[in-house]
């Protein structure tokens, strides 16, 4: 009887210790996953000081921790295998405004000043109309949103031009506020996906509960009285094409080659220049570029102007192009396309790809939840809201910024919303009908 106590009490305390190591090695594992993204938000942080001639608003957060480091182990989670997501606490964060300097220095693509804007006479206060839930698909959200807090985690040394407040921090916004506010959506949808259930993202009490919401007005010297953002549409369209040379595809899309990298050779060329041959066999450039798809002349305009392609290339195959690099002209508004003297270099991609700061570390995106704007003035990651009115019902629209253009440097009147793949112009215009030419626009910074 002795022995059996003994062996009762020797087995439980085993069972306490296996515990408490099990306990205290998930503890590490949660710590050291926290200490690596504090480092991360630290960087952020001190560059965004650096960057920035007013204090940042501190936040106080006291029961909210949603920096997840995006490794393997999230990946996982996002494919809800049986990886723990984190939970959503329902406490809300309390934010405390100040005083700060209103006036912020827009700056254009090469980073030159222009004029000065105050930024009290873009935002305000605001909360979204609770009578209708905000529409978007969740899975392709939760993607592109991923795609963007990885660029953040993974290029924050690389593409100085992320960690700019711009023109937000005039409202008390900084770079760290914008990826918390990535973090807590991404793990709203985690959660809400996992127990297959709408999201409370789509749900507008939810968000002006948990959000900061910031109305947008417009700003155009043009339209000085329209406060609505303009709402532009773009889309990846299907071109048939070859990858050989044939007589109706004779047009290359080119390619840089490593080379380029130190040798800027194709600065010095204009569109027409490169038309005129100088990559071809007897051209004076000839080697230094590869062709890697051959289109009609109206189907590289339209592939210059568009960033994305989805080339058909005939029997089931198809490929996605995208832009590369410029010879760095830049595109004159006003001027027919064909005599535009600005012209891009293209990459095959696997998916649609939207910012970044080189081909290979492009973001990749999704149509429908995907907005292209101002990245140096707005930036990379805002999330937005648009509200416009369509037969006579309100419509609630979510998307993130995760995309630029040329139209955009600077532009604090539109945005530009990736509607999705289209064979044609006629479906395109068919489809965009449905959406506003001008709307509402509000940015959520979570509280």
């Amino acid at each position: 009887m002795l022995i059996s106590k003994m062996r009762f009490v020797v087995g439980f305390a085993s069972l306490l210790l296996t515990g408490s190591l099990s306990s205290y090695a998930y503890a590490q594992s949660q710590n050291q996953q926290l200490a690596q993204n504090n480092n991360f938000l630290a960087k952020i942080k001190k560059v965004s000081h650096k960057q920035q001639n007013f204090k940042q608003q501190s936040l106080i957060n006291t029961s909210l921790r949603l920096t997840p480091n995006f490794s393997s182990k999230t990946a996982s989670c996002i494919q809800f295998s049986s990886v723990p997501c984190q939970t959503i606490p329902s406490t809300n964060n309390l934010y405390q405004p100040q005083l700060l300097s209103q006036a912020y220095k827009v700056i254009d693509e090469l980073k030159k000043f222009q004029y000065t804007i105050n930024g009290n006479k873009l935002f305000s206060p605001a909360k979204l109309p609770s009578s209708n839930r905000v529409s978007f698909n969740q899975k392709d959200l939760l993607s592109t949103l991923v795609n963007t807090r990885q660029y953040y985690q993974d290029h924050a040394d690389d593409d100085p031009n992320i960690l700019r407040p711009g023109v937000l921090g005039t409202q008390n916004v900084s770079v760290e506020d914008v990826v918390k506010t990535l973090d807590f959506m991404i793990a709203v949808l985690q959660e809400d996906i996992a127990n297959n259930r709408p999201t409370r993202l789509q749900d507008p009490n939810f968000i002006n509960s948990n959000f900061r919401v910031i109305r947008w007005s417009a700003y155009n010297p043009k339209q000085p009285r329209r406060k609505n953002l303009r709402i532009t549409k773009y889309a990846v369209f299907v071109h048939p094409g070859s990858r050989k040379k044939t007589a109706k595809f004779n047009v290359p899309l080119y390619s840089l080659t490593d080379t380029a990298k130190t040798d800027k050779f194709y600065t010095k060329y204009t569109k027409q220049d490169v038309l005129s041959g100088i990559y071809e066999p007897g051209g004076k450039e000839f080697g230094k570029v590869k062709p890697i798809v051959y289109m009609t002349r109206e189907g590289l305009e339209e592939a210059l102007m568009e960033g994305t392609i989805l080339v058909d290339l005939g029997g089931g195959s198809s490929a996605y192009f995208n832009v590369d690099r410029s010879n760095e002209i830049p595109y004159v508004r006003g001027i027919n396309r064909r005599l535009q003297k600005r012209y891009w270099y293209f990459r095959e991609v696997k998916d649609i790809k939207g910012y970044g700061y080189k081909i290979d570390e492009k973001i990749s995106i999704k149509s429908g939840v995907t907005f292209a704007g101002d990245v140096l003035n707005v930036g990379l990651g805002r999330m937005i809201v648009i509200e416009y009115m369509k037969n006579g019902r309100r419509h609630l629209r979510m998307g993130v910024v995760a995309d630029t253009g040329g139209a955009f440097l600077p532009n604090f009147h539109q945005l530009d919303y990736l509607a999705g793949i289209f064979k044609s112009k006629a479906s395109f215009n068919r489809y965009i009908k449905k959406l506003p030419t001008y709307a509402k626009a509000y940015i959520l910074i979570k509280k």
